[in-house]
């Protein structure tokens, strides 16, 4: 009972537009109506509109099938199969999540949401959405994103954060749970879009992940409390990820990738797209070389983003902060620099780096070691390494 009052207060304190907040009983039936297997948004928006109430159309169900237009393109219709107290038990559920919900009449509901085509009639989420003044960034990718692709969503999502812009990406494996690291690292606000219930964690891995967002950003999802991250799910959720930004920064792809669908959206959204190039030998750069070859942004880092947006952010930027010296190769012997620009392509396995070097093992892993000392280069989990600095 405490977590159902304390949630009901944080429904009464939810936006900064001063609306009033749906009534509780409007909310168990718009909740107990969506719970109902094979009901769609579209739906929910039919029977309200029709019946002037959720609590109504919950009541008169037997009259859902002669409603012009709610039975089109769906195979079997919703029935209300479950008793009473199945609303109940998802009001409970809602209260127990800490979630809370904003409709697309909300004041607060996302500006640039709301202006895509077929934008979500409502929203479940935890945390505390982006004001309309902030500014928010898409960054997408492969989830078998390689240690070049990590090192640079965290590194971009970081210096996006540095400048207050909220970064906003998918919590799956790989650029997206890189992408939200990097703007947490950096004490900044970021917004997770699920396939999936926003009380349902996936991948479940990222479990510490999803509850650092949810007290210093938001989750947010369009599927009811317990939906499961079904496949159909995530195309859906794309046109969230694009819809809610500015623009949407591609940083690994391959050739026929997810992430690309995020970009088709982006391109009916009228959203700008970014794209980082990568080694040409990675399968995971022909997606992103291919959008640049198309008219895609290329980014090198955040500034590339941030200049088309924000004013004063020219060739000046980044001198507030005192910044990385360029490495000199002349101070490196012939060998050790052909070793570097080995590194410069991307992460390397030891035995390839021996191989292409010519050292010994015990002599290339002391100098790997003095490099890595040194902040030179990094290694990531299985042996690679890969540059870490500017030469």
């Amino acid at each position: 009972m405490k977590a159902r009052d304390q949630s009901k207060k944080n429904q009464a304190g939810q936006t900064q537009g001063g609306e009033t907040e749906m009534e509780e009983r409007e909310l168990k039936y718009l909740l107990a109506l969506y719970s109902l297997p094979g009901m769609s948004q579209r739906q929910l928006k039919i029977l309200v509109d029709y019946f002037q109430s959720f609590e109504y159309a919950w009541q008169q169900s037997d009259r859902w099938l002669d409603i012009s237009g709610f039975c089109f393109g769906h195979g079997v219709p919703p029935k209300k199969n479950c008793p009473e107290s199945q609303a109940d038990r998802v009001l409970d559920q809602f209260f127990q999540a800490d979630a809370r919900i904003i409709t697309l009449e909300d004041q607060d509901y996302p500006k640039n949401l709301k202006n895509i085509y077929d934008p979500p009639s409502f929203l479940f989420y935890r945390g505390k959405l982006p004001k309309e003044e902030e500014q928010c960034i898409a960054m997408v990718g492969s989830r078998k994103a390689t240690a070049y692709g990590r090192l640079m969503a965290e590194t971009i999502a970081r210096d996006l954060a540095k400048e207050s812009v909220w970064v906003v990406s998918g919590l799956a494996r790989g650029i997206d749970t890189w992408s939200h690291k990097g703007c947490l690292k950096a004490d900044g606000k970021t917004m997770a879009v699920l396939g999936c219930g926003i009380d349902v964690v996936y991948p479940r891995e990222n479990r510490e992940l999803y509850q650092e967002i949810a007290e210093k950003g938001v989750i947010l999802s369009e599927f009811p409390l317990g939906a499961p991250p079904l496949q159909h799910h995530f195309p859906m959720r794309n046109r969230i990820i694009s819809g809610v930004s500015k623009g949407v920064l591609v940083v690994e792809a391959a050739e026929k990738s997810g992430s690309l669908i995020t970009v088709d959206y982006a391109l009916e959204q009228g959203r700008d797209v970014f794209a980082l190039p990568g080694p040409v030998t990675s399968p995971l750069s022909r997606g992103t070389h291919k959008l640049i070859l198309q008219g895609a942004k290329l980014v090198e880092k955040a500034q590339d983003i941030l200049e088309e947006y924000l004013e004063g952010y020219g060739a000046d930027y980044g001198q507030k902060e005192q910044q990385p010296e360029k490495t000199n190769l002349f101070t490196f012997s012939q060998q050790e620099r052909e070793l570097l620009e080995l590194l410069t392509g991307g992460s390397v396995h030891f035995d390839q780096l021996a191989e292409q070097s010519g050292l010994g093992a015990p002599e290339l892993a002391a100098l790997l070691t003095q490099w890595e000392i040194k902040g030179l280069i990094k290694q990531t989990p299985g042996k690679y390494y890969m540059i870490n600095v500017i030469l």
